[in-house]
This record gives structure tokens, sequence and C-alpha cells, in this order.
């Protein structure tokens, strides 16, 4: 008899942003995750077994609920991977009886409780269950494993419950209604806010190649920080070097003893992938990455840039760039100058994103003879992680910000950003100049970013319905933030 192997659905596999910011990387389930997976059970608490299988089962117990052999249609296993390690895992198992339904069961290690991750795990079944022909998840939970009902009950999905004998039943319609998508929404929200906190807000900020030779890029953006008063703690990385610029400096960011919020790196392209890695060894949260060499350069320099995107996100880490000119916040209690050119930004209620670093530089200036103040300035680069999605969400939360600019250059997910700017645009006005609307634009564009632009037709009705407000030029940009 011949076993059908079924194929392994890796373009399922997702990054999810969470309420505490960091990055989960959710990926369907093989069956090489045996010996991960019975490590993730063996390190669970008593409590959190019990409330996952209703009784203390083994490891070995806990793989038979939660198999890694599944055929991804009639059982589906999902797990959460966070710093290359399982710490969450989901499956749906449907019913033979009725086959748009599917029982759900989560498993969360206890260290990652009440991050959101169970929410996620609900969201990415039902998106996969959908199209399979599944429209009704059923669950139940006990009585005291309040997390797990939260889950449900605040899903946003039409919700029954029952309960018999101190457990909690759910049944739950999978149809995405307005209240879903509004609830969905609002959660993306909160978790893209607070994944740019530690971008924007940086209790200690570690310089990546900072130099004492002025006109170094590293050496720059450290000079920057330190001149500007910035209200956090701050650090050199540098291995030929115990101080820089009146700032301590260690040969790597292994070496400092304190927490670091966020890596601003300024080296050789060659190095970069070496610093993230140190980066997630000391569990930095975001990273600036102003190093060019990358996507802008062509396919080998594409690939290294993957390979930072997979690092980035393994480690549950953000990042900005790379190829871009760093980040400004000029809160009173930040007064973070976290870039290489020497600008002056004045305090005000307007923040920007530029993808071009030297039109990022002319906005500044601009900005500064207008008398135009910004609440924070981020110039995106190559966005091979941060895009304008995430900015624009957290700006929609920041109470500093009430009008937003965009000089775009291209876009990563268009649907996405139009449900995003509808959203947001209600409460503060989105102002944007889109580049590239000649076939020279377009050439300069690509240019900066590796990024072809999109169609101006497109873009324009783009904008349209997402009631962007849109520009010719950066000086009817200002004008209308004005």
């Amino acid at each position: 008899m011949t076993v059908a192997v079924v194929p392994y659905p890796a373009h399922l596999a997702a990054d999810v942003v969470l309420r505490t910011g960091w990055t989960l990387h959710l990926r369907p389930v093989r069956p090489d995750d045996a010996t991960a997976m019975r490590s993730f059970f063996a390190g669970l608490s008593r409590n959190a077994l019990h409330s996952r299988f209703f009784d203390l089962p083994s490891a070995e117990g806990a793989m038979a609920g939660a198999p890694v052999d599944v055929d991804y249609d009639t059982v589906f296993g999902l797990v959460g991977e966070m710093g290359g390690e399982i710490v969450a895992v989901a499956h749906y198992f449907r019913s033979e009886r009725q086959r748009d339904s599917a029982e759900v069961a989560f498993t969360i290690a206890d260290r990652q409780q009440r991050c959101g991750i169970g929410t996620r795990l609900l969201e990415r079944l039902a998106e996969i269950a959908r199209p399979r022909g599944i429209h009704r998840f059923e669950a139940e939970a006990l009585a005291g494993n309040q997390p797990m009902i939260d889950v449900f009950a605040s899903s946003g999905f039409e919700v029954k419950v029952g309960s018999r004998e101190g457990i909690v039943r759910f049944t739950l319609s999978l149809g995405e209604t307005p209240h879903f998508t509004e609830q969905a929404a609002a959660r993306a929200q909160t978790a893209a806010a607070a994944s740019m906190k530690p971008i924007f807000a940086p209790r200690a900020v570690a310089v990546i190649g900072a130099s004492r030779r002025r006109g170094n890029l590293g050496a720059e953006v450290l000079h920057q920080l330190r001149t500007g008063d910035f209200q956090g703690a701050l650090y050199a990385v540098n291995p030929s070097a115990t101080e820089v610029d009146g700032v301590r400096c260690f040969p790597s960011v292994r070496e400092i003893a304190e927490p670091v919020d966020l890596a601003i790196i300024a080296i050789p392209a060659a190095l970069v992938e070496s610093a993230i890695d140190d980066c997630a060894a000391h569990h930095v949260k975001a990273v600036v990455v102003i190093s060019a060499g990358f996507a802008e350069t062509g396919a080998p320099g594409r690939e290294m840039e993957e390979r930072l995107v997979e690092k980035v996100r393994a480690a549950g880490m953000r990042m900005v760039g790379p190829n871009c000119m760093g980040v400004i916040n000029t809160d009173p209690l930040i007064r973070m100058q976290g870039t290489f050119a020497s600008v002056n930004c004045l305090r005000g209620n307007v923040a920007m994103s530029s993808q071009s670093g030297a039109i990022g530089l002319a906005v500044l200036d601009y900005a500064r003879v207008l008398n135009l103040g910004f609440s924070s300035f981020v110039s995106v680069g190559n966005k091979a992680d941060v895009s304008g999605n995430d900015l624009i969400q957290y700006w929609a939360e920041d109470p500093a910000t009430d009008v937003i600019l965009l000089y775009l250059e291209s876009f990563g997910n268009p649907r996405k950003f139009a449900e995003i700017a509808r959203r947001v645009s209600r409460r503060k006005p989105i102002i944007a100049v889109k580049a590239g609307r000649s076939a020279a634009g377009a050439r300069a564009a690509q240019s900066h970013t590796g990024a072809l632009a999109s169609s101006d037709a497109i873009v324009a009705d783009l904008f349209r319905q997402a009631g962007v407000i849109r520009t010719g030029t950066l000086e009817e940009m200002f004008d209308v933030a004005s």
C-alpha cells in the first residue's frame, strides 16, 4: 500500500506582532518538530498541562493530543516560534460528521502567557480553515482557565457559550463580521504601536560602529545622540576602543551588562548579520540599520537583506532599514537624534516617514525654514521589516502626533495600507507624496530602495479609497500640513 505524501504548506507561515511588541513566527507543524515539541511539553508547568489536556499527561501523552504528523486538512497544526524555540502550539481537528466544523486547542508556554499569543493563534487558524470549508470552531476550556476563556470571548467572532461540570464550551462562527474586523484591526494596531515603542522611545541605545573618526556614520550617530541630550542610557560598540566621544565603549552588544532597547547599526554590510546575532543574543528589542549595500544593490544584496529579516523576526525584534537615515523623536522626555545628519528639529505635532534619506534631509531643513515642528521622524530605507503600515498605526496611538506625512516610493502591501490608512485618517489626517510619477522618478525611486514604483493611476485610486490627501510636491505637502 502506497501512502500519499502531503506537501508541506510552507506558504502558510507568517510573522505576527504581539501586543507586547515582540514578533512571533507562526508556521505549520512538521514531522521533524517531534523532538522540539516533546521538549516544549516537558517544560510546561502542571497547571499549563492541566489547562490544555484536563489531566496531567507526560510529554509523550501530550504529543498524542497534539500531533506533528498531520495531513493539513482533516488535522492542521501550527507552532509559534520565538528565538528559535517553540513557545506555542495550536491544532484544529475537523469533525468526521460535520465537515464544516472543527475542534480547536491551544497550548502556550508559561512564560509567554497573557501576551496575546492565543488570540493570534486563533485568528491564524481561522484564516487557514475558511478556504478549507471549515466555518465553525468548537473549543473547551476549564472554568478556571480565564486567559483562554478571554481569548474566545473577545475574539470578535460570533460566539455561543455553554457549560457543564466545570467545563466551558464555545462555538465560534468564523464569518468575518464587521465586529470581528474591527476587533482584529484594533488588536493589530495596539500590537504594531507596542512594537514601535523601542524604536521611538528607547530607554537605552547602543550605537554599533561608533568611531572616533568624525565623518564616519557611526561616529556621527553617536555624536548626534550625545549632543542632542538623549535622555536614556547610551553605549558605543567598537572592538577597538574603550571610550568614544565621551561614551563608554564595548567590543560587542553582548558585553553590555544592562538591557538595550535599540541598537543603531552603522557598519559595513558584510558585518551586519553578525551584529544582528549579537543583538538577538542580548535580547535587544529593535534595530535601526543605517548600513547600505543590501536590496538596493541587486540580487546578492537582496539575499543578504532577506537573511537579516529572518534573523530579526526569529529573535522577535523589529528592524528599520537597512539603507536608512535613522530615527528622531523630539519628545523632551526622550530627545533622540538617532541619525547621522546634523539637524535640529523643532518640537511639534507632525510625524513623518520618508523612504529616501536624501529627501528626508531636505524635508527637515525645509520644515525648519517654515517653522514647522515634528513629533517624530523616521527614514525607513528599504522597508525590509518596519513599513509605513506599522508607523501609521504607531502614530495613530501617539498623543504627540496630530498629522502624519508620508514620502513614499513603493508599497509593500497596498491592500493592508488602504485598510489601515482608511481607519486612521478618520481621526488624524494623512498627507502623502508618491515618488515615481514620471519614468525618471521611477528610476530614482528604484535607486533608493530597490523597489519599483507602482502605477500612478493605481496609486491615485488607492489614496482616494484610503482617505489619504495626496500632494504633488513636498512644498504642497507642507502647505497642507501647516
